[in-house]
Protein backbone atom coordinates (compact mmCIF):
# COMPACT_ATOMS: atom_id res chain seq x y z
CA UNK A 1 0.00 0.00 0.00
CA UNK A 2 2.80 2.39 0.97
CA UNK A 3 4.72 1.44 -2.19
CA UNK A 4 1.69 2.20 -4.35
CA UNK A 5 1.26 5.58 -2.65
CA UNK A 6 4.93 6.45 -3.23
CA UNK A 7 4.70 5.46 -6.89
CA UNK A 8 1.57 7.59 -7.27
CA UNK A 9 3.30 10.61 -5.67
CA UNK A 10 6.33 10.05 -7.92
CA UNK A 11 4.13 9.87 -11.00
CA UNK A 12 2.25 13.06 -10.08
CA UNK A 13 5.50 14.92 -9.30
CA UNK A 14 7.13 13.84 -12.56
CA UNK A 15 4.10 14.88 -14.60
CA UNK A 16 3.90 18.26 -12.88
CA UNK A 17 7.54 19.16 -13.46
CA UNK A 18 8.11 17.50 -16.85
CA UNK A 19 11.34 16.22 -18.35
CA UNK A 20 14.73 17.47 -17.22
CA UNK A 21 17.36 18.75 -19.65
CA UNK A 22 21.00 18.39 -18.65
CA UNK A 23 23.66 20.40 -20.48
CA UNK A 24 27.42 20.04 -20.72
CA UNK A 25 30.35 22.01 -22.08
CA UNK A 26 32.44 21.03 -25.06
CA UNK A 27 35.15 19.09 -23.24
CA UNK A 28 35.40 15.49 -22.16
CA UNK A 29 34.96 15.79 -18.39
CA UNK A 30 31.92 18.03 -18.63
CA UNK A 31 30.23 15.53 -20.95
CA UNK A 32 30.89 12.69 -18.48
CA UNK A 33 29.56 14.71 -15.54
CA UNK A 34 26.52 15.68 -17.58
CA UNK A 35 25.89 12.05 -18.40
CA UNK A 36 26.26 11.08 -14.73
CA UNK A 37 23.62 13.67 -13.78
CA UNK A 38 21.23 12.60 -16.55
CA UNK A 39 21.48 8.92 -15.65
CA UNK A 40 21.10 9.65 -11.93
CA UNK A 41 17.88 11.53 -12.64
CA UNK A 42 16.58 8.80 -14.96
CA UNK A 43 17.32 6.24 -12.23
CA UNK A 44 14.58 8.01 -10.24
CA UNK A 45 12.05 7.44 -13.03
CA UNK A 46 12.24 11.00 -14.32
CA UNK A 47 12.72 11.58 -18.03
CA UNK A 48 16.04 13.33 -18.64
CA UNK A 49 17.90 14.25 -21.82
CA UNK A 50 21.53 15.27 -22.15
CA UNK A 51 22.46 18.09 -24.57
CA UNK A 52 26.17 17.62 -25.05
CA UNK A 53 28.96 19.96 -26.05
CA UNK A 54 26.96 23.20 -26.03
CA UNK A 55 29.97 25.51 -25.86
CA UNK A 56 31.58 27.50 -23.09
CA UNK A 57 30.60 28.99 -19.75
CA UNK A 58 28.47 31.90 -20.96
CA UNK A 59 26.49 29.75 -23.39
CA UNK A 60 25.65 27.17 -20.71
CA UNK A 61 24.89 29.63 -17.93
CA UNK A 62 22.70 31.80 -20.14
CA UNK A 63 20.88 28.66 -21.30
CA UNK A 64 20.31 27.77 -17.63
CA UNK A 65 18.91 31.23 -16.90
CA UNK A 66 16.54 31.03 -19.88
CA UNK A 67 15.37 27.53 -18.97
CA UNK A 68 16.78 25.92 -22.13
CA UNK A 69 18.56 23.52 -19.78
CA UNK A 70 17.87 22.66 -16.14
CA UNK A 71 21.23 21.36 -14.87
CA UNK A 72 24.87 21.51 -15.92
CA UNK A 73 28.28 20.81 -14.31
CA UNK A 74 30.40 23.83 -13.41
CA UNK A 75 33.47 24.70 -11.32
CA UNK A 76 33.70 27.05 -8.34
CA UNK A 77 36.65 29.00 -9.76
CA UNK A 78 34.73 29.63 -12.98
CA UNK A 79 31.63 30.64 -11.01
CA UNK A 80 33.63 33.19 -8.98
CA UNK A 81 35.66 34.59 -11.87
CA UNK A 82 33.36 34.38 -14.87
CA UNK A 83 29.75 34.19 -13.66
CA UNK A 84 29.48 36.07 -10.37
CA UNK A 85 32.25 38.52 -11.23
CA UNK A 86 32.67 39.66 -7.64
CA UNK A 87 29.03 39.31 -6.63
CA UNK A 88 28.17 37.18 -3.57
CA UNK A 89 27.05 33.59 -4.06
CA UNK A 90 23.68 34.55 -2.57
CA UNK A 91 22.93 36.49 -5.76
CA UNK A 92 22.21 33.16 -7.44
CA UNK A 93 18.97 32.86 -5.48
CA UNK A 94 17.55 36.06 -6.97
CA UNK A 95 18.22 34.65 -10.44
CA UNK A 96 16.50 31.36 -9.73
CA UNK A 97 19.72 29.30 -9.66
CA UNK A 98 20.97 26.88 -7.01
CA UNK A 99 24.21 24.94 -6.58
CA UNK A 100 25.17 21.60 -5.09
CA UNK A 101 28.06 21.14 -2.71
CA UNK A 102 31.36 20.06 -4.35
CA UNK A 103 31.34 16.66 -6.02
CA UNK A 104 34.69 15.77 -4.44
CA UNK A 105 37.51 16.85 -6.76
CA UNK A 106 39.34 20.02 -7.75
CA UNK A 107 39.95 20.37 -11.49
CA UNK A 108 42.07 23.49 -11.45
CA UNK A 109 43.82 25.10 -14.37
CA UNK A 110 47.49 24.26 -14.81
CA UNK A 111 50.24 25.21 -17.24
CA UNK A 112 52.01 22.29 -18.91
CA UNK A 113 55.02 21.62 -21.12
CA UNK A 114 56.63 18.55 -22.66
CA UNK A 115 59.04 16.64 -20.42
CA UNK A 116 61.97 17.05 -22.83
CA UNK A 117 61.47 20.83 -22.97
CA UNK A 118 61.19 21.10 -19.17
CA UNK A 119 64.41 19.14 -18.70
CA UNK A 120 66.32 21.03 -21.40
CA UNK A 121 65.37 24.49 -20.13
CA UNK A 122 65.04 23.66 -16.45
CA UNK A 123 61.39 24.65 -16.29
CA UNK A 124 59.80 23.96 -12.90
CA UNK A 125 57.54 26.92 -12.19
CA UNK A 126 55.38 29.27 -14.23
CA UNK A 127 57.79 32.06 -13.26
CA UNK A 128 60.56 30.21 -15.13
CA UNK A 129 58.75 30.97 -18.40
CA UNK A 130 59.82 34.61 -18.10
CA UNK A 131 63.36 33.60 -19.10
CA UNK A 132 62.27 32.25 -22.49
CA UNK A 133 60.22 34.80 -24.47
CA UNK A 134 60.77 32.78 -27.66
CA UNK A 135 58.52 29.93 -26.46
CA UNK A 136 55.27 29.45 -28.38
CA UNK A 137 52.14 29.52 -26.23
CA UNK A 138 48.92 27.88 -27.40
CA UNK A 139 45.94 28.25 -25.07
CA UNK A 140 42.35 27.09 -25.35
CA UNK A 141 40.04 29.66 -26.85
CA UNK A 142 38.08 30.20 -23.65
CA UNK A 143 41.28 30.56 -21.59
CA UNK A 144 42.45 33.31 -23.95
CA UNK A 145 39.59 35.59 -22.84
CA UNK A 146 38.73 34.48 -19.30
CA UNK A 147 39.31 36.85 -16.39
CA UNK A 148 41.39 34.12 -14.74
CA UNK A 149 42.95 33.11 -18.07
CA UNK A 150 45.82 34.32 -20.22
CA UNK A 151 45.48 38.11 -19.68
CA UNK A 152 45.47 37.70 -15.89
CA UNK A 153 48.21 35.05 -15.97
CA UNK A 154 50.43 37.25 -18.14
CA UNK A 155 49.91 40.19 -15.79
CA UNK A 156 50.48 38.21 -12.58
CA UNK A 157 53.71 36.59 -13.82
CA UNK A 158 54.87 39.42 -16.13
CA UNK A 159 55.27 36.97 -18.99
CA UNK A 160 56.87 38.49 -22.11
CA UNK A 161 55.63 35.97 -24.70
CA UNK A 162 53.92 37.56 -27.70
CA UNK A 163 53.51 34.46 -29.87
CA UNK A 164 50.24 33.23 -28.36
CA UNK A 165 47.50 31.44 -30.30
CA UNK A 166 44.06 30.13 -29.40
CA UNK A 167 42.90 26.61 -30.26
CA UNK A 168 40.59 23.79 -29.19
CA UNK A 169 41.45 22.13 -25.87
CA UNK A 170 41.78 18.63 -27.31
CA UNK A 171 43.81 19.82 -30.29
CA UNK A 172 46.19 21.64 -27.93
CA UNK A 173 47.49 18.32 -26.59
CA UNK A 174 48.30 17.10 -30.07
CA UNK A 175 49.92 20.43 -30.95
CA UNK A 176 52.02 20.23 -27.79
CA UNK A 177 53.08 16.65 -28.48
CA UNK A 178 54.02 17.47 -32.09
CA UNK A 179 56.06 20.51 -31.09
CA UNK A 180 53.76 23.02 -32.82
CA UNK A 181 53.42 24.80 -29.47
CA UNK A 182 55.59 24.69 -26.36
CA UNK A 183 53.19 25.66 -23.56
CA UNK A 184 49.45 25.22 -23.03
CA UNK A 185 46.80 25.34 -20.33
CA UNK A 186 45.63 22.03 -18.87
CA UNK A 187 42.84 20.80 -16.65
CA UNK A 188 44.44 19.01 -13.73
CA UNK A 189 42.17 15.95 -14.12
CA UNK A 190 42.94 15.45 -17.82
CA UNK A 191 44.03 11.91 -18.64
CA UNK A 192 46.26 13.27 -21.43
CA UNK A 193 48.71 14.72 -18.90
CA UNK A 194 50.00 11.26 -18.05
CA UNK A 195 49.45 9.90 -21.57
CA UNK A 196 51.68 12.55 -23.18
CA UNK A 197 54.07 12.57 -20.19
CA UNK A 198 53.65 16.29 -19.63
CA UNK A 199 55.14 18.34 -16.81
CA UNK A 200 52.82 20.64 -14.85
CA UNK A 201 54.63 23.84 -13.88
CA UNK A 202 54.20 24.89 -10.27
CA UNK A 203 51.83 27.83 -9.84
CA UNK A 204 54.36 29.49 -7.55
CA UNK A 205 52.36 32.74 -7.22
CA UNK A 206 49.13 30.81 -6.54
CA UNK A 207 47.35 32.53 -9.41
CA UNK A 208 44.69 29.90 -10.05
CA UNK A 209 41.87 29.45 -7.51
CA UNK A 210 40.24 26.13 -6.64
CA UNK A 211 37.92 24.70 -9.27
CA UNK A 212 35.76 22.31 -7.28
CA UNK A 213 33.24 20.56 -9.50
CA UNK A 214 29.58 21.26 -8.68
CA UNK A 215 26.22 21.17 -10.44
CA UNK A 216 24.29 24.36 -11.12
CA UNK A 217 20.55 23.85 -11.45
CA UNK A 218 17.36 25.85 -11.68
CA UNK A 219 15.70 26.44 -8.33
CA UNK A 220 12.35 25.30 -9.73
CA UNK A 221 13.77 21.92 -10.74
CA UNK A 222 11.82 18.79 -9.80
CA UNK A 223 12.75 18.07 -6.12
CA UNK A 224 13.31 14.40 -6.95
CA UNK A 225 15.81 15.39 -9.65
CA UNK A 226 17.48 17.76 -7.18
CA UNK A 227 17.80 14.94 -4.66
CA UNK A 228 19.31 12.72 -7.37
CA UNK A 229 22.11 15.13 -8.25
CA UNK A 230 22.71 16.10 -4.60
CA UNK A 231 23.35 12.45 -3.87
CA UNK A 232 26.49 12.86 -6.00
CA UNK A 233 28.03 15.43 -3.62
CA UNK A 234 31.42 14.31 -2.34
CA UNK A 235 31.35 11.03 -4.27
CA UNK A 236 33.92 11.64 -7.04
CA UNK A 237 37.60 11.72 -6.08
CA UNK A 238 40.39 13.25 -8.15
CA UNK A 239 41.69 9.79 -9.04
CA UNK A 240 38.23 8.58 -10.07
CA UNK A 241 37.69 11.56 -12.35
CA UNK A 242 41.07 11.09 -14.01
CA UNK A 243 40.26 7.42 -14.51
CA UNK A 244 36.86 8.22 -16.06
CA UNK A 245 38.45 10.78 -18.37
CA UNK A 246 41.02 8.16 -19.42
CA UNK A 247 38.34 5.56 -20.11
CA UNK A 248 36.42 7.92 -22.39
CA UNK A 249 39.33 9.63 -24.11
CA UNK A 250 42.06 7.00 -24.28
CA UNK A 251 40.19 3.69 -24.09
CA UNK A 252 37.28 4.85 -26.26
CA UNK A 253 34.61 3.74 -23.77
CA UNK A 254 31.36 5.64 -24.51
CA UNK A 255 30.71 8.39 -21.94
CA UNK A 256 27.30 6.90 -21.19
CA UNK A 257 28.94 3.61 -20.21
CA UNK A 258 31.63 5.39 -18.18
CA UNK A 259 28.89 7.20 -16.25
CA UNK A 260 26.90 4.01 -15.74
CA UNK A 261 29.97 2.16 -14.43
CA UNK A 262 30.68 4.93 -11.93
CA UNK A 263 27.08 5.10 -10.71
CA UNK A 264 27.17 1.35 -10.16
CA UNK A 265 29.91 1.91 -7.55
CA UNK A 266 27.39 4.08 -5.67
CA UNK A 267 24.73 1.41 -5.85
CA UNK A 268 22.78 3.30 -8.53
CA UNK A 269 21.82 0.91 -11.29
CA UNK A 270 21.29 2.53 -14.67
CA UNK A 271 20.98 1.39 -18.25
CA UNK A 272 22.81 3.82 -20.56
CA UNK A 273 20.90 4.83 -23.66
CA UNK A 274 22.57 3.16 -26.62
CA UNK A 275 22.13 3.54 -30.34
CA UNK A 276 23.66 1.54 -33.15
CA UNK A 277 25.75 3.39 -35.72
CA UNK A 278 22.88 3.06 -38.19
CA UNK A 279 20.42 4.57 -35.69
CA UNK A 280 22.81 7.42 -34.93
CA UNK A 281 23.36 8.22 -38.61
CA UNK A 282 19.61 8.09 -39.26
CA UNK A 283 18.90 10.44 -36.35
CA UNK A 284 21.63 12.88 -37.43
CA UNK A 285 20.33 12.75 -41.00
CA UNK A 286 16.81 13.69 -39.87
CA UNK A 287 18.20 16.56 -37.79
CA UNK A 288 20.42 17.79 -40.62
CA UNK A 289 17.65 17.60 -43.19
CA UNK A 290 15.38 19.58 -40.88
CA UNK A 291 17.99 22.32 -40.43
CA UNK A 292 18.78 22.54 -44.14
CA UNK A 293 15.24 22.04 -45.45
CA UNK A 294 13.46 24.60 -43.27
CA UNK A 295 16.14 27.28 -43.64
CA UNK A 296 16.43 26.77 -47.42
CA UNK A 297 12.66 26.89 -47.99
CA UNK A 298 12.45 30.08 -45.95
CA UNK A 299 15.34 31.57 -47.94
CA UNK A 300 13.63 30.68 -51.24
CA UNK A 301 10.31 32.26 -50.20
CA UNK A 302 12.08 35.39 -48.96
CA UNK A 303 15.02 35.57 -51.37
CA UNK A 304 13.17 35.46 -54.70
CA UNK A 305 10.77 38.31 -53.77
CA UNK A 306 13.70 40.35 -52.43
CA UNK A 307 15.56 39.77 -55.69
CA UNK A 308 12.50 40.90 -57.66
CA UNK A 309 12.18 44.04 -55.50
CA UNK A 310 15.88 44.75 -56.00
CA UNK A 311 15.32 44.54 -59.78
CA UNK A 312 12.08 46.54 -59.94
CA UNK A 313 13.21 49.26 -57.48
CA UNK A 314 16.95 49.76 -58.15
CA UNK A 315 17.58 52.26 -55.35
CA UNK A 316 15.99 50.08 -52.70
CA UNK A 317 17.60 47.09 -54.42
CA UNK A 318 21.10 48.41 -53.80
CA UNK A 319 20.34 48.71 -50.09
CA UNK A 320 18.90 45.17 -50.00
CA UNK A 321 21.98 43.73 -51.70
CA UNK A 322 24.37 45.62 -49.44
CA UNK A 323 22.61 44.48 -46.25
CA UNK A 324 22.42 40.84 -47.34
CA UNK A 325 26.04 40.87 -48.48
CA UNK A 326 27.06 42.35 -45.11
CA UNK A 327 25.24 39.53 -43.29
CA UNK A 328 27.06 37.00 -45.45
CA UNK A 329 30.44 38.39 -44.36
CA UNK A 330 29.72 37.59 -40.69
CA UNK A 331 31.59 34.39 -39.74
CA UNK A 332 29.09 31.54 -39.52
CA UNK A 333 30.07 30.60 -35.96
CA UNK A 334 29.65 34.21 -34.81
CA UNK A 335 26.24 34.40 -36.47
CA UNK A 336 25.15 31.27 -34.61
CA UNK A 337 26.28 32.73 -31.29
CA UNK A 338 24.46 36.01 -32.04
CA UNK A 339 21.22 34.04 -32.34
CA UNK A 340 21.47 32.50 -28.86
CA UNK A 341 20.36 35.55 -26.81
CA UNK A 342 17.36 35.95 -29.12
CA UNK A 343 16.25 32.35 -29.60
CA UNK A 344 18.16 30.26 -27.06
CA UNK A 345 19.92 27.06 -28.04
CA UNK A 346 18.79 24.24 -30.30
CA UNK A 347 17.53 23.97 -33.86
CA UNK A 348 15.73 27.30 -34.31
CA UNK A 349 18.66 29.70 -33.78
CA UNK A 350 20.65 27.51 -36.18
CA UNK A 351 17.80 27.63 -38.72
CA UNK A 352 17.60 31.43 -38.55
CA UNK A 353 21.38 31.74 -38.99
CA UNK A 354 21.31 29.33 -41.96
CA UNK A 355 18.37 31.23 -43.47
CA UNK A 356 20.33 34.48 -43.35
CA UNK A 357 23.36 32.76 -44.86
CA UNK A 358 21.27 31.30 -47.68
CA UNK A 359 19.80 34.60 -48.85
CA UNK A 360 22.70 36.13 -50.76
CA UNK A 361 23.05 33.61 -53.64
CA UNK A 362 19.27 33.51 -54.17
CA UNK A 363 18.68 37.27 -53.99
CA UNK A 364 21.71 38.12 -56.11
CA UNK A 365 20.99 35.50 -58.79
CA UNK A 366 17.34 36.52 -58.99
CA UNK A 367 18.32 40.17 -59.36
CA UNK A 368 21.06 39.49 -61.92
CA UNK A 369 18.96 37.01 -63.87
CA UNK A 370 16.19 39.58 -64.31
CA UNK A 371 18.56 42.46 -64.98
CA UNK A 372 20.43 40.68 -67.77
CA UNK A 373 17.37 39.86 -69.87
CA UNK A 374 17.92 41.55 -73.25
CA UNK A 375 16.18 44.93 -73.59
CA UNK A 376 14.72 43.85 -76.94
CA UNK A 377 12.64 41.17 -75.20
CA UNK A 378 11.25 43.70 -72.74
CA UNK A 379 10.37 46.05 -75.57
CA UNK A 380 8.61 43.24 -77.41
CA UNK A 381 6.59 42.45 -74.29
CA UNK A 382 5.56 46.08 -73.92
CA UNK A 383 4.66 46.24 -77.62
CA UNK A 384 2.31 43.31 -77.07
CA UNK A 385 0.51 45.37 -74.44
CA UNK A 386 1.54 43.30 -71.41
CA UNK A 387 1.21 45.00 -68.05
CA UNK A 388 4.39 45.20 -65.90
CA UNK A 389 3.10 42.37 -63.68
CA UNK A 390 2.24 40.18 -66.66
CA UNK A 391 5.61 40.99 -68.24
CA UNK A 392 7.37 39.95 -65.03
CA UNK A 393 5.42 36.72 -64.50
CA UNK A 394 5.10 35.55 -68.11
CA UNK A 395 8.35 36.74 -69.69
CA UNK A 396 11.06 37.86 -67.28
CA UNK A 397 10.80 35.28 -64.47
CA UNK A 398 10.72 32.30 -66.87
CA UNK A 399 13.79 33.69 -68.65
CA UNK A 400 15.57 34.21 -65.30
CA UNK A 401 14.69 30.72 -64.03
CA UNK A 402 18.15 29.33 -64.82
CA UNK A 403 20.08 31.82 -62.70
CA UNK A 404 17.46 31.58 -59.92
CA UNK A 405 17.82 27.78 -59.74
CA UNK A 406 21.60 28.15 -59.80
CA UNK A 407 21.38 30.47 -56.79
CA UNK A 408 19.13 28.07 -54.90
CA UNK A 409 21.49 25.20 -55.69
CA UNK A 410 24.47 27.19 -54.42
CA UNK A 411 22.60 28.05 -51.21
CA UNK A 412 21.62 24.41 -50.67
CA UNK A 413 25.20 23.14 -50.99
CA UNK A 414 26.58 25.87 -48.72
CA UNK A 415 23.77 25.22 -46.23
CA UNK A 416 24.59 21.53 -45.90
CA UNK A 417 28.18 22.29 -44.90
CA UNK A 418 27.42 25.25 -42.66
CA UNK A 419 24.69 23.33 -40.81
CA UNK A 420 27.35 21.11 -39.23
CA UNK A 421 28.23 24.07 -36.99
CA UNK A 422 24.72 23.94 -35.53
CA UNK A 423 25.88 21.15 -33.22
CA UNK A 424 27.83 23.78 -31.27
CA UNK A 425 24.55 25.22 -29.97
CA UNK A 426 22.65 21.95 -29.53
CA UNK A 427 21.02 21.76 -32.97
CA UNK A 428 22.31 18.23 -33.68
CA UNK A 429 22.90 17.12 -37.23
CA UNK A 430 26.08 15.79 -38.77
CA UNK A 431 28.15 18.26 -36.76
CA UNK A 432 27.52 16.26 -33.57
CA UNK A 433 29.69 13.23 -34.46
CA UNK A 434 32.29 15.55 -36.01
CA UNK A 435 32.63 17.55 -32.77
CA UNK A 436 32.66 14.39 -30.67
CA UNK A 437 35.27 12.83 -32.96
CA UNK A 438 37.53 15.86 -32.63
CA UNK A 439 37.12 15.83 -28.84
CA UNK A 440 37.86 12.12 -28.56
CA UNK A 441 40.48 12.05 -31.36
CA UNK A 442 38.31 9.45 -33.11
CA UNK A 443 38.58 9.58 -36.90
CA UNK A 444 35.72 7.10 -37.33
CA UNK A 445 33.33 9.47 -35.54
CA UNK A 446 34.52 12.43 -37.60
CA UNK A 447 33.89 10.47 -40.79
CA UNK A 448 30.45 9.45 -39.47
CA UNK A 449 29.48 13.10 -39.80
CA UNK A 450 31.74 14.34 -42.59
CA UNK A 451 30.98 11.63 -45.17
CA UNK A 452 27.15 11.85 -44.94
CA UNK A 453 27.39 15.66 -45.03
CA UNK A 454 29.46 15.49 -48.23
CA UNK A 455 27.03 12.97 -49.75
CA UNK A 456 24.06 15.17 -48.83
CA UNK A 457 25.73 18.17 -50.51
CA UNK A 458 26.32 16.12 -53.68
CA UNK A 459 22.73 14.87 -53.55
CA UNK A 460 21.43 18.43 -53.23
CA UNK A 461 23.44 19.53 -56.24
CA UNK A 462 22.25 16.54 -58.27
CA UNK A 463 18.64 17.13 -57.25
CA UNK A 464 18.67 20.73 -58.44
CA UNK A 465 20.47 19.74 -61.67
CA UNK A 466 17.64 17.28 -62.31
CA UNK A 467 15.02 19.87 -61.39
CA UNK A 468 16.57 22.31 -63.83
CA UNK A 469 16.32 19.75 -66.63
CA UNK A 470 12.68 19.04 -65.80
CA UNK A 471 11.35 22.58 -65.52
CA UNK A 472 13.41 24.49 -68.05
CA UNK A 473 13.09 24.39 -71.85
CA UNK A 474 16.21 23.11 -73.59
CA UNK A 475 16.93 26.45 -75.22
CA UNK A 476 17.06 28.26 -71.89
CA UNK A 477 19.32 25.61 -70.33
CA UNK A 478 22.01 26.52 -72.83
CA UNK A 479 22.42 29.96 -71.25
CA UNK A 480 25.41 30.29 -68.86
CA UNK A 481 24.63 30.04 -65.18
CA UNK A 482 25.09 33.00 -62.86
CA UNK A 483 26.96 32.08 -59.72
Amino acid sequence: MIRCALLLILSITTTAFGAVTVGSKSFNESVILGEIAAQSIRANRIEASHRRQLGGTRVLFDALLRGDIDVYPEYTGTIEQEILNGQPLASFASRGISMTRPLGFNNTYAIGVRTDLAQRLGLKTISDLRKYPELTFGFTNEFMDRKDGWPALRGAYHLPQANVTGLDHDLAYRALASGSIDVTDLYSTDAEIAYYKLVILDDDLHHFPRYDAVYLFRSDLNPIAVAAIKRLEGTISQAQMIQMNAQAKLQRVPEAQVASNFLATLGIRTIPLRETNAQQILQRTREHLFLVGVSLLAAIFAGIPLGIIAYVLPRIGQLILIVIAAIYTIPSLALLVFMIPLLGIGAWPAIVALFLYSLLPIVRNTHEGLREIPASLRESARALGLTPIAQLSQIELPLALGPILAGIKTSAVINVGTATLGALIGAGGYGQPILTGIRLDNVALILQGAVPAALMALAAQGLFDLLERLVMPRGLRLQPEHL
